[in-house]
């Protein structure tokens, strides 16, 4: 009976460990892109790619929607960015890859237009932050939504873990754009309501 039982498990041990693969991988090619990017911007052109930034209600700004999330101030700001970035993505991954580039897709647009057109006018916005706010709003909001016991716990379990990073969406340091995580995580929040998996309801007769 035992060996029927471990027999039985591979399979599932196997696509557990094959999905695991495949989100280290993918995280992988996320954090060579960032890093790339970076150096590439440092050793050939001196810092000059940031100006592909958010421009608020530029036209030209709007390029930066799709590019700012790739862009960073410094090897110091890609520092600070690349372990919540790779954590929270993880656990967004959780549910599915496919779930994470719904997500992401979604964040990227929603908050980049939403810092487009609000944010501060003259200023320049870069940064990861923005979908890094994003997963933490979709990761909250999860739980809100799905009312699944293991999104609560993970909803509960970040709000734990990252809680204190809800005053980034405030303005209280020079410098930093606020707004790109104010509307990112307003656009997590979304993204976590339409790709949410409700439970089924069952009616009695």
């Amino acid at each position: 009976m035992p060996s029927q039982n471990m027999s039985s498990n591979r399979p599932l041990l196997s696509e557990l460990k094959s999905a695991a693969t495949a989100r280290f991988q993918l995280l992988g090619i996320v954090l060579v892109t960032l890093w790339s990017i970076e150096i590439i911007d440092f050793l050939v052109f001196g810092g000059r790619l940031n100006r592909y930034g958010i421009r608020p209600r530029s036209l030209n700004g709007l390029w930066g929607i799709l590019f700012a999330p790739l862009l960073h101030g410094g090897f110091n700001h890609l520092i600070a960015n690349t372990v919540p970035m790779l954590t929270l993505s993880w656990w967004v991954m959780l549910r599915s890859i496919d779930t994470w580039f719904k997500a992401t897709i979604i964040i990227t647009f929603l908050g980049g237009a939403g810092t487009w057109l609000l944010a501060r006018g003259g200023s320049v916005h870069i940064g990861a932050s923005g979908l890094i706010f994003g997963y933490l709003g979709f990761l909250v909001a999860r739980g809100y939504y799905e009312r699944t016991m293991a999104a609560i716990a993970l909803s509960l379990f970040v709000l734990v873990t990252y809680g204190a990073m809800f005053w980034g969406v405030f303005p209280t340091q020079p410098g930093i754009s606020w707004e790109s995580h104010l509307f990112g995580f307003i656009s997590g929040i979304i993204a976590a309501y339409w790709l949410a998996s409700k439970p089924d309801i069952i009616s009695e007769r």
